[in-house]
């Protein structure tokens, strides 16, 4: 047995023995031309994680900087800080005897910035920039994953580090793959993506052709949710940066992000609309407005103070966790159109625990192509399943539209049937009242000649009385006139108070017209080209010229253009103003009219004025005088 001090002892040595051994056996990865590509995971890199973000190359190759690197032990490595650079290190030995040239790719297109450093001549190392951040035609290869050229010329052992930062948590999926192998897999690939992308444009040309047949709005949310997924998938795949905006790596930043808030928002509105939570839930239909609400101002959040709040996807679950749940619990509530529904949403949110899953690191499976684009797959059967519950859906209408038309139609034959029967009813007693009437008629027939003597009695009397009607209406109009001339006769008079003059001009369209016959009683002359034709205008009694368009309203070129008090108390204003010879005063003006004295000055001086001016055609104008002083020669408004 040993003894205790033996024991401590042992132990130091282990100790310093382990301290001397490598902190872990680098795995070497050898360039073989019977395997065309080499995925790196656990043990094919190492990595340590720069907190400061500032260590430069020379220092990480150090000997301190060295001893910083572990062993990758994830079956993925992942750079979940953005405060942080993720330094990896590879060891790669060449092979001259290959006949394939070979690249290094990365699969993660939403990385800003990656930094390799491949050795080259004299033990120094080239730099090779890559990443999101970076225009698209600077790249080697153009395709949508990040890649460099290999030099496999030698099989000396290389040291390649890998410094890798970004704004959101990525994946560093590295793979070793030859150029030919490369090329096929991306033919392959793209081959993929069109027909993904053919069959969001196909179901999105599908719902239009559904919604210009039957005008529902669902139709057009699901569009709009249809495009904004695409356009998420083409972000996140790299197909918007390589197509869409190649010289703008900026719209890399938060492009997905305004594609994810699109989707949520119509997700949201098309579950609304399709499941009818209005009236089959309105507690779930408010939480989804509530919900829709919050969404919209996180956005804004994300657009006004820090776009890299865009990076956190995981809030997507709230929304589309809420239009899953509408709809199992509309299913489970008997609406019919909620099992596609719910099908599909079910693939969906089993695509999204995936994505979740790998971007927070948790995804214990190899990170393959299928996990990697399995969200992609769930969203083409969700929108599979959605298009078979909006059909779904048009079915139950119809079925409801053809049960309504059968009760109509029962209830149609329903009303004939009581509709025959009472006419059946009717013709008894009709036949009955008949035979009554014929016992009657002769005894009508006689009192029918007897009111035959009576009516020509009482015609002869109408003859009579419409001949007194005429001249009785004659008189009365010639009484009328009469009247007419009396008052106005004495509204010419001095002696008229306003309550009198407003009889005869009662309001501005009887003032308007006034003034229209008195301006134009000699005919209509446009004062721009002289033309004689018109039309009539946007105001009252204005006139258009027909020729040149120009519009001249009533009171322009008149005493009352510009003026602000009602235009009956200012034709009032005038005839007292004449009737007196202006002589009345303002203060008196302003009592008759209830109008300011200031303003009652104002216009009576102007009043005045124009009376000098037309003195000697005032004198002989007799009673309508008054109404020569409306007509001012002034510029029109």
């Amino acid at each position: 047995m040993l003894t205790r001090t033996q024991k401590i002892w042992a132990f130091a040595l282990l100790l310093f023995f382990c301290h001397l051994l490598p902190a872990y056996p680098q795995k070497i990865i050898s360039i073989i031309d019977t395997s065309k590509q080499h995925i790196l995971r656990s043990g094919d890199l190492s990595y340590f994680k720069d907190s400061s973000a500032k260590l430069g190359l020379s220092q990480v190759i150090s000997t301190a900087g060295i001893e910083r690197f572990r062993p990758n032990t994830a079956s993925t490595p992942a750079a979940s800080d953005p405060a942080s650079a993720y330094w990896y290190h590879i060891k790669i030995k060449g092979n001259p005897t290959s006949k394939n040239n070979w690249i290094l790719e990365f699969f993660d297109q939403t990385i800003d910035s990656i930094t390799v450093y491949a050795p080259g001549k004299n033990g120094r190392y080239a730099a090779i920039q890559l990443g999101s951040s970076r225009p698209f035609p600077q790249r080697l290869y153009q395709h949508k994953n990040f890649s460099l050229n290999l030099d496999v010329s030698s099989e000396t052992i290389k040291d390649y580090y890998i410094r890798v930062r970004s704004r959101q948590s990525v994946n560093v999926m590295i793979v070793l793959r030859s150029v030919s192998w490369f090329i096929s897999y991306a033919l392959d690939e793209y081959f993929l993506f069109g027909i993904f992308y053919g069959m969001i444009l196909v179901f999105g040309l599908y719902n239009l052709i559904m919604y210009i047949a039957i005008r529902q709005r669902q139709y057009l949310y699901y569009i709009a949710y249809n495009i904004s997924i695409g356009l998420y998938e083409m972000c996140v795949d790299g197909v918007a940066y390589q197509y869409l905006w190649p010289n703008s790596p900026q719209w890399n930043h938060y492009a997905y992000g305004m594609a994810l808030f699109s989707a949520s928002v119509f997700a949201i509105l098309f579950a609304q609309k399709l499941l009818n939570t209005k009236s089959k839930a309105p507690r779930l239909n408010k939480l989804l407005n509530g919900i829709l609400i919050a969404r919209c101002l996180f956005f804004l959040l994300c657009v006004f103070i820090n776009n890299s709040w865009f990076s956190y996807k995981i809030i997507e679950f709230i929304p589309l966790s809420a239009a899953f749940t509408t709809g199992c619990y509309l299913l489970f509530k008997g609406y019919r159109p909620a099992r596609f529904f719910v099908v599909g949403y079910s693939f969906l949110t089993l695509g999204f625990i995936i994505k979740t899953l790998i971007a927070l690191n948790l995804w214990w499976l190899p990170l393959t192509a299928f996990y990697y684009y399995a969200l992609s797959f769930c969203l083409i059967a969700e929108m599979f399943f959605v298009s078979f519950a909006i059909g779904d859906r048009v079915r139950l209408l119809r079925t409801q539209k053809h049960q309504a038309q059968k009760r109509t139609i029962k209830h149609l034959l329903e009303n004939q049937n009581l509709k025959d029967n009472l006419n059946r009813t009717l013709e008894q007693k009709v036949k009955e009242r008949t035979a009554q009437l014929f016992q009657k008629s002769a005894l009508i027939e006689q009192q029918n000649q007897e009111l035959s003597a009576v009516n020509k009695l009482l015609t002869e009397q109408a003859e009579e009385i419409s001949r007194m009607n005429i001249l009785l209406e004659k008189d009365n109009l010639l009484l009328h006139n009469d009247i007419e001339k009396v008052s106005h006769s004495r509204a010419m008079s001095a002696e008229v108070n306003f309550e009198e003059f407003s009889k005869i001009y009662p309001d501005r369209e009887t003032c308007f017209k006034f003034l229209s016959d008195l301006k134009w009683e000699l005919g209509y002359s446009c004062r721009k080209c002289d033309g004689a034709h018109y039309s009539h205008g946007h105001l009252p009694y204005s006139r258009r010229c027909s020729k040149c368009g120009y519009e001249e309203s009533v009171i322009a070129y008149t005493i009352l253009q510009n003026t602000r008090i009602p235009i009956n108390k200012a034709f009032y204003m005038i005839f007292l103003m004449y009737s007196t010879k202006g002589k009345i005063s303002s203060h008196k003006l302003s009592e008759i009219l209830a109008i300011r004295q200031s303003t009652c000055w104002a216009y009576s001086t102007r009043i005045k004025k124009i009376m000098v001016a037309k003195k000697k055609e005032l004198n002989q104008a007799g009673e309508k005088g008054w109404s020569k002083l409306v007509l001012e020669t002034g510029q029109a408004g």
